[in-house]
């Protein structure tokens, strides 16, 4: 299968419209139901235990219940800080709290994403995660991405779509569980722009100081996992970079739509 990618509709919708907030409520049910909490805690854990990290940030962390739910399952003490860093300033209620609850200093911060890896590809100390996030991106800003993603890193975590017969036919009946019209179009749409074989490995741009991996992750998932070879003997402290004004969507995912994006949407009920 080739990859293709093209726009997701939950991507058009303002954070704040019914049928959006409704397909995120999709998403943390598909999340839990093809287990990439569970996968990704795992990964999460032991890259943790292994590199000298004092932060994690998710990129591309929406509402940020993907990863109330690693640090549900966190072995160990908490990270001085977990970001949340996503284009959108997307409703999320009293999560901080939750996190907060369970020892975490947690921060919601909306920036572009290459903007704000720039800014931290000077420090050391922060762990990256993202989920269901680099099968957005055309090929040539997803390499962009991962070459930003290297400068920055002590290690990267990503599980994404993977590109399959199975993926595809399982993304066509997520409507049985209760998936509004959004997701039904979106699950096939990632499903397609998904990775399989050694895809993500061939993108990133310094092989030689990762030891890295990538391989099938659950029934539908694919899972790529870079974690650098040498550190330094004490992480460097790390400081939350400043968002640039203007600079709140990255360039390949089209910012909230407004009327006439609706009016697109809807052909597809």
């Amino acid at each position: 299968m080739k990859r293709i990618v093209k726009p997701e509709l939950l991507d058009l919708l303002p954070p704040k419209d019914l049928l959006a907030l409704g397909s995120r409520r999709d998403l943390r049910r598909l999340n839990g139901w093809m287990g990439h909490s569970r996968i990704m805690a795992r990964q999460l854990n032991s890259a943790w235990a292994a590199a000298k990290c004092c932060q994690v940030a998710d990129l591309g962390a929406g509402d940020g219940h993907f990863l109330l739910r690693l640090a549900r399952r966190w072995r160990g003490g908490a990270p001085q800080k977990a970001l949340l860093v996503d284009r959108q300033a997307l409703p999320h209620g009293d999560i901080l709290h939750d996190f907060a609850r369970l020892g975490w200093n947690a921060e919601f911060v909306t920036a572009d994403v290459f903007h704000w890896l720039e800014q931290t590809r000077s420090l050391r100390g922060v762990g990256l995660i993202t989920n269901l996030f680099l099968h957005h991106f055309a090929p040539t800003a997803l390499e962009r991405l991962l070459q930003a993603v290297a400068g920055s890193a002590t290690f990267f975590l990503a599980l994404e779509p993977r590109r399959s017969i199975r993926a595809a036919l399982g993304s066509r009946a997520v409507g049985l569980l209760g998936c509004n019209r959004i997701t039904r179009h979106d699950a096939a749409v990632s499903v397609q722009a998904g990775f399989n074989g050694s895809e993500l490995t061939r993108l990133w741009p310094e092989p030689a100081g990762w030891a890295l991996q990538e391989r099938p992750a659950g029934l539908f998932s694919h899972l790529f996992i870079a974690q650098r070879n040498t550190l330094d003997n004490a992480p460097l402290p790390f400081q939350q970079p400043s968002p640039r004004a203007g600079s709140r969507h990255n360039c390949t995912r089209p910012a909230g739509g407004g009327a006439s994006t609706r009016r697109e949407i809807e052909g597809f009920a």
